[in-house]
């Protein structure tokens, strides 16, 4: 299972979501998008949106911090 999380580093939720991942200890493979205009782009040509976090779950979207959304999709 491949994991990206799209987030900023001044992101509360952000935080939020990569503490839940890692207290369920899911990989994940982080990218700041305000280092990088490609890394925005691809994340809005992904979800549709312009806001974090987003996240990438093979492919599958989700936009936001949503516990029960992240442990059907993620199987914990």
């Amino acid at each position: 299972m491949t994991v990206i999380v799209y987030s900023t580093p001044t992101c509360p939720i952000c935080k939020l979501l990569k503490d839940y991942l890692k207290s369920n200890n899911v990989s994940f493979k982080e990218v700041d998008i305000t280092k990088n205009k490609s890394s925005m782009e691809e994340m809005q040509k992904k979800s549709g949106v312009s806001t974090v976090p987003v996240l990438d779950i093979d492919g599958k979207i989700i936009v936001g911090y949503d516990p029960e959304k992240l442990k059907d999709s993620l199987g914990i």
